[in-house]
């Protein structure tokens, strides 16, 4: 029987150390230490009764209780390895329940495909991932659901105003922001959209606020912590943490995150039980392989802040106690976390010939993993934006954004200097 019991004085460990065992019981699977795959579609009922309740659970048709458990049906709407993998995820963000994804897009969309409806306003921040972007501008106004930006680090007057002079202030429904913002790692209020959220509710429509957290991870930062209602990130980066696989995750209450899997399972944008169980792997070192990438990032952040061929640094850690995001960073942040961008001077050109430099840091889009990458925002991650809008909220051609791995350090900061000579 496994030590660890949710709801026990267990709970009181913390996360690093219940990734090991938290939520599996070893006589499930024939004392193994560690949670088998349980590579298979479909699962065997005792018997006919069995079978009947579990769906009338699963459907909400009839309440869990402890004359009246749920249990296992089809891998589409549960699986111990995604239901274990989920009961883990929880305990970083606090929260009540997790569903995980096939991919951080399939959370987003998943999410936001339940909470919204046609003729909605979705308040979001930019700049925001570029795939986020492309969903929300692309699909999801093709349901008829407005979308009003705001630039990130605005405050609640320029926030409120942004909103007010749509003049869709009375259909929001939700407020969905990235925190510190793709790529120019600009920091958003929780609690000023939070606010702001409860402020636009009525006592018949509650405006939800979402809140993408990929950039800082589960260990740096803790929206839910702040009156967040949802906490979605993309696994693939540092909850995988190795670049080798594809995963997303949404947590919050449970009774959102009901909704959420119902939806889910009728999409079939479910995490599947390989990658889950890869996931559980990988949340056994996140703390300290994120813990190594923060601290090779402020190295190369210093680097590169002292090197006259780079015109500005976009780190947290460097912000100034006048800066109004110093406040908030103190708030929201436990760490700058390990993701750099910086303007090079020369264009894109410049930023070319330096990322084509390289020899140790990879050239490839995505970010979180052991490996350090270096991109192009402007002619990747960000590229189908339109150029004004990518202009107006700091994506320039002279851009590139640095996701810092585990590597030595100076190794890291060697390789940059190299890259930069030869421009």
């Amino acid at each position: 029987m496994s030590k660890i019991e949710k709801g026990s004085e267990a709970e009181k460990f913390k996360p690093e150390s219940l990734m090991m065992s938290y939520g599996y019981h070893p006589e499930w699977s024939e004392g193994a230490l560690k949670c088998p795959i349980f590579q298979t579609s479909t699962f065997v009922f005792k018997n006919a009764e069995a079978g009947k309740r579990f769906f009338a659970i699963a459907h909400g048709q009839q309440a869990p209780g402890p004359a009246a458990k749920s249990g296992l049906i089809y891998s589409r709407m549960n699986n111990p390895d995604l239901e274990i993998l989920e009961d883990r995820l929880t305990l970083w963000d606090n929260a009540e329940a997790c569903a995980v994804f096939a991919s951080g897009m399939g959370a987003i969309a998943t999410a936001l495909l339940e909470f919204l409806r046609p003729g909605d306003t979705l308040l979001f921040s930019e700049p925001i991932y570029g795939g986020t972007e492309s969903f929300l501008r692309h699909v999801l106004t093709r349901l008829g659901i407005a979308m009003i930006g705001f630039k990130a680090g605005s405050n609640s007057q320029q926030m409120e105003h942004a909103l007010k002079s749509s003049g869709r202030a009375e259909r929001l429904a939700m407020i969905f922001f990235e925190t510190p913002a793709n790529p120019t790692n600009t920091l958003v209020d929780i609690e000023t959209c939070v606010d702001l959220a409860r402020r636009y509710s009525t006592k018949d429509r509650r405006v939800l606020t979402a809140v993408d957290n990929t950039f800082l991870g589960p260990l740096f930062q803790h929206p839910i912590k702040h009156g967040a209602d949802l906490v979605i990130y993309s696994a693939t980066k540092f909850i995988g943490g190795h670049s080798d696989v594809i995963a997303g995750a949404c947590l919050g209450s449970a009774g959102l995150i009901k909704r959420v899997k119902k939806l889910r399972s009728y999409l079939g944008t479910m995490c599947d039980p390989w990658t889950g169980w890869l996931l559980m792997r990988s949340l056994e070192t996140l703390k300290i392989r994120m813990a190594c990438q923060a601290e090779n990032a402020a190295a190369v952040a210093g680097f590169l802040s002292k090197h006259p061929k780079v015109e500005k640094v976009y780190y947290l850690g460097h912000l100034k106690k006048s800066d109004p995001q110093h406040k908030i960073y103190k708030k929201q942040c436990l760490s700058a976390g390990s993701m750099v961008s910086f303007d090079i001077r020369g264009g894109e050109k410049a930023a070319f010939r330096f990322l084509n430099s390289l020899r140790l840091i990879t050239l490839a889009v995505s970010l979180g993993g052991t490996e350090s990458l270096a991109e192009h925002p402007g002619a990747m991650t960000h590229s189908d934006m339109d150029p004004q809008d990518r202009k107006e909220i700091g994506i320039s051609d002279k851009m590139i954004r640095l996701s810092v791995g585990i590597e030595n350090a100076q190794d890291l900061i060697a390789d940059i200097k190299q890259a930069l000579e030869r421009v």
